[in-house]
């Protein structure tokens, strides 16, 4: 360690630059040559300060510079910021990573390691990453765990939006209109009146729509597309000199065919065994062989349940339902024949008190309301199937619900004919959408196609509300504190995650009116139709006390103390549902079918067959910083820091009854350790900020997927890197920008984790198995080496399973001996279909036979030891450079501009496997503003992504009955036009 900090103190690094640039204030206000860059005033340690003489590493926006660099958005925010990326994610969510730690934890309680405050106020769960920047004050970055001020949930930093406050002073409007190509118009505008001396209220808002950027091969149309807006209402009230209220609301909403899940890729699978190989991500779609739906329908599974085989939709070893697909290879174009749909709303009310108590104290009080609502559906395989190998079961559905073979079977099968084809075998065939009364289309909740759909959909209710005080001391000796305090609740009212399919409905109708059939019992199907992960009901109730001590030693020397403590408790009521229990048909909710088990009780959630998971966890940790930093000169400060960041554990959703996991995962800790440097140099014509760092992690969150469920574990990790930042302005008219950043990260233990891409984790003498009974992997791993004898195991088990000599499962399943995936697929195993409980119970005595030489069963997959990984989203190189000049004709200025950014290749998964790589990418933006005199009005021409790049920022891996596909998300594709703006 003293090594790597030795080498971080020594970095020095040629002039690169912060985003925080523009004209020195004063000389702007003078009108004269003058240069120098514009000091940024911050509220890093909740009080406003130079940010050049604050002792973290921060990088601040202006709104002049959001509107120069060109950053609307979050996806553009992280182009310009060292060691920080940005992506979207797969269930509504998003990751924003700094330094290495970003959001890898899935689940409803799952914290965010970013904490997003807006001025100053956190956000439990924000859909700001969504929307559009207006009105901003300034956006402001805190690189690393802010231990005390911010606290909870900041392992990774903070980013704060500072949003315009209504000025006293005068009336003033702007406003500016833009159209691009893709039909793009976007509007924004902002109104300030002072009402009195002491009254002013401030209006603006944003309107964005545009056409999509995929085009949908299959009925060649545009999706993709934005359809939103955002108004934001505030009041700054200052009856007195010692006091200042403000109150803002802000509301944002958006319907539209966003794409959550933008682009899904895949190394065709030809034995169906895993889905997708794991070289490359390939540019085929899934083996539908491979799937739950066309699993449970095939006539492998019917037969070892003893149900006709005449039924059955397909199968496993016969032509898989995507196999005349078209998956082209660029990212934004798609082939669904599902319309996406995506709709959000939110609701943000602030209020903030700032009293000044005499001349030695300062309180602020601040209250914070945020209600979110998201809805979002989408085809759950981005690809159309083939439903031509359906057409015997269909027939046989269709010939039993008409009586042709026989009276009780029309009694049994008619109303589940007629909910999943009321026109017969060749009609249009009925899918389940995600709804809650669990009953779907034989519910009478159906969506029909003349394909066979299967989508999902995603829905989250919540709200919270937090308040703060901070007190603040003035005194005019060495001694200054900060006290503080922080309550708040979050509450979600709905989480639900959805999987439909035709195939899921079909097994639901057929196999449970058998199962009735042969019970004795009214006719019936399997509730729920759909996967439903369900959360009615999570709350989180935290509060925090710091504080913080500053010593002046003399006008240089500067220490920090600061100390923290945080308490969280999480209460959750969850639930995974499918195929639970016998449902009625023509209930009106499944719930209330008098079928479920006596113990079943709805309020309690005592059920057996489809429980509620209803759990509490409780944590309360310390966290803290210590700074001493040194003002060499008025613009010269070097510091070192120790900073403790924490981010709280939570519960894992509940599970598929097939595997058993822990219940909840542990907290992260950071011990941080940090030196820099700011610098202003040559009269304010060169400003140069320098941080190195290392990072002590422990218990970082992983998220796996395991039987369709997100589970996540810990892990430690070490992390270092170094950041460099400047501004270069030698004249008035010339500006350059620049950033770069390295950055190294190890998973810094042993930790045996399964590689969901390769269950048997590189072994030849391994099997790799597809479970025909609920469509997840195991792996039998030979104890001998003996790659002969685990395969003869599996081979001899599959005899058994296909002559019926295993109790409880019937005979005729036909399931072939194991096989070995395709050259160039990454996989050393061989695989096959079985019955993985099956082979476990086989182990002990089969596995020991002569020439098998032990054989052992692992139900989630042999695993592999993640020692010295990298974390994912985080490249190891970024850097980012601006020019512009501002030339004066006339009275009139123009301004060209050109941006270039790079952001090196990084891994998406923790197995940093070939086929987990994201490459790196190159970001080119260039435009040329003419302003007014005075800049009263300007007229802007603008590209982004010259190159019209795909460039990848994250991407995201299935579980194995999905079939290991892989889903990317990409940075916008190029984007030009004009805008014209005013401001008086």
């Amino acid at each position: 360690m003293r090594g790597k900090l030795t080498l971080l103190a020594g970095v020095c690094v040629a002039a690169v630059a912060t985003p925080s640039f523009a004209q020195n204030a004063q000389s702007a206000a003078s009108g004269d040559n003058g240069t120098g860059v514009q000091e940024i005033i911050v509220t890093a340690q909740r009080q406003s300060q130079r940010l050049q003489t604050v002792p973290i590493a921060i990088s601040a926006f202006t709104k002049e510079n959001l509107d120069k660099q060109q950053i609307r958005n979050p996806l553009d925010l992280q182009l310009s910021l060292p060691n920080i990326t940005f992506t979207k994610t797969n269930f509504t969510t998003s990751s924003f990573t700094i330094r290495g730690i970003g959001d890898l934890c899935t689940g409803v309680t799952c914290d965010s390691a970013t904490a997003i405050h807006v001025n100053d106020a956190p956000l439990f769960f924000s859909r700001l990453f969504e929307g559009e920047f207006y009105d901003l004050q300034q956006v402001e970055v805190l690189r690393g765990p802010q231990g005390t001020l911010f606290g909870r949930n900041a392992t990774s930093g903070v980013v704060n939006f500072r949003t315009a406050k209504p000025d006293l002073n005068g009336f003033s409007a702007s406003g500016d209109a833009e159209y691009g190509n893709y039909n793009s118009v976007r509007l924004r505008g902002a109104i300030n009146i002072p009402v009195s001396d002491t009254l002013a209220v401030r209006a603006a808002g944003f309107y964005l729509k545009r056409d999509g950027y995929t085009q949908n091969l299959y009925n060649n149309t545009k999706i993709d597309d934005r359809n939103m807006y955002g108004l934001r209402g505030s009041l700054t009230w200052q009856p007195s000199s010692s006091t200042t209220i403000d109150i803002m609301g802000q509301f944002f909403r958006e319907k539209d065919s966003r794409m959550r899940i933008q682009k899904q890729y895949c190394q065709d699978d030809p034995t169906g065994i895993l889905g997708c190989l794991n070289t490359t991500r390939g540019t085929s779609t899934t083996n539908g062989n491979a799937l739950l739906a066309n699993v449970l329908t095939s006539k492998e599974f019917f037969a070892i349940r003893g149900l006709p085989q005449a039924f059955a939709l397909g199968s496993i070893y016969g032509p898989q339902v995507y196999r005349n697909e078209i998956n082209p290879a660029d990212p934004r174009v798609v082939n669904t024949d599902f319309q996406p749909s995506y709709f959000t709303q939110e609701t943000i009310i602030q209020g903030t008190l700032k009293q000044d108590i005499g001349e030695k104290f300062s309180l602020r009080v601040e209250g914070n309301y945020q209600n979110t609502k998201v809805d979002s559906q989408q085809d759950y395989n981005n690809a159309v199937a083939d439903r031509s190998g359906f057409t015997p079961g269909l027939s046989a559905l269709a010939a039993a619900g008409a009586g042709l073979l026989g009276p009780g079977l029309k009694t049994y099968l008619a109303p589940i004919a007629n909910a999943l084809i009321p026109q017969g075998p060749g009609g249009p065939l009925c899918t389940s959408p995600g709804e809650e009364t669990g009953t779907g289309v034989f519910g009478g909740h159906s969506v029909c196609a003349a394909t066979p759909l299967d989508f999902d959909r995603s829905v989250q209710r919540q709200n919270a509300w937090t308040a703060e005080a901070v007190l603040t001391s003035k005194f005019d000796g060495p001694l200054n504190f900060l006290l503080g305090g922080i309550y708040g609740q979050y509450k979600v009212t709905e989480n639900s995650y959805y999987v439909s399919s035709f195939g899921l409905d079909y097994f639901a109708g057929v196999v449970g009116a058998f199962s009735a059939l042969g019970a004795g019992l009214p006719p019936a199907y399997l509730a729920t139709p759909t996967y439903r992960n369900n959360t009615p009901e999570y709350k989180l109730t935290t509060y925090g006390i710091f504080g913080e001590a500053y010593w002046k030693f003399n006008d240089k020397i500067k220490l920090t103390l600061g100390l923290r403590y945080n308490n969280d408790k999480k209460t959750v009521r969850a639930r995974t549902t499918l195929f639970n229990f016998l449902a009625p048909v023509g209930i009106a909710n499944a719930y209330d079918s008098p079928f479920l088990p006596a113990s079943y009780d709805a309020d309690s959630g005592i059920d057996g067959n489809q429980p509620f998971q209803v759990r509490d966890v409780k944590f309360g940790e310390f966290t803290g910083r210590a700074v001493i930093d040194y003002q060499i000169t008025p613009d010269n400060l070097v510091y070192a820091s120790y900073s403790r960041g924490y981010k709280s554990g939570g519960i894992n959703p509940p599970l598929s009854p097939i595997f058993a996991v822990p219940e909840s995962f542990t907290p992260e800790f950071v011990n941080s350790f940090e030196i820099g440097t700011k610098n202003t140099f040559a009269n304010g014509a060169l400003q140069l900020n320098l941080t190195g760092f290392y990072y002590k992690y422990k218990g970082l969150q992983l998220s796996r997927i395991v039987v369709r469920t997100s589970v996540n574990d810990n892990v430690n990790a070490n992390i270092w890197g170094v950041e460099a930042e400047a501004i270069i302005r030698p004249s008035r008219q010339l500006t350059i920008n620049a950033n770069f950043s390295y950055l190294n990260t190890k998973v810094s233990e042993d930790k045996l984790l399964s590689n969901p891409r390769d269950f048997g984790n590189g072994r030849s003498d391994a099997v790799i198995i597809k479970d025909i009974t609920n469509t997840a992997n195991c792996a039998v791993g030979s104890n001998s080496n003996n790659a002969a004898g685990v395969n003869a195991f599996v081979n001899t088990a599959n005899a058994l399973i296909n002559a019926g000599q295993i109790p409880g499962v019937a005979a005729g399943a036909g399931l072939k001996p194991t096989t070995a995936f395709p050259a160039g697929g990454g996989i050393a195993s061989t695989g096959a279909y079985s019955i993985c409980a099956v082979l476990s119970a086989l182990a002990p005595t089969l596995g020991n036979a002569p020439g098998i030489g032990g054989v052992t069963v692992y139900s989630s997959g042999i695993p592999a030891n993640i020692r010295g990984n990298k974390l994912p989203g985080a490249p190891s190189v970024k850097f980012s450079a601006g020019v512009q000049y501002a030339a004066q004709i006339g009275r009139l200025t123009l301004t060209p501009r050109f941006d270039l950014n790079f952001t090196g290749k990084s891994d998406g998964t923790i197995f940093n496997g070939l086929v987990d790589k994201v490459p790196s990418f190159t970001q080119l933006n260039a435009q040329v503003q003419l302003d007014g005199p005075d800049k009263k009005w300007f007229i802007r021409g603008f590209i982004q992504n010259i190159t019209n790049d795909n460039s990848v920022t994250g991407l995201y891996v299935t579980d194995q009955s999905s079939g290991n596909f892989t889903n990317v998300f990409t940075l916008e594709p190029r984007r030009y036009g004009i805008a014209a703006g005013f401001k008086f």
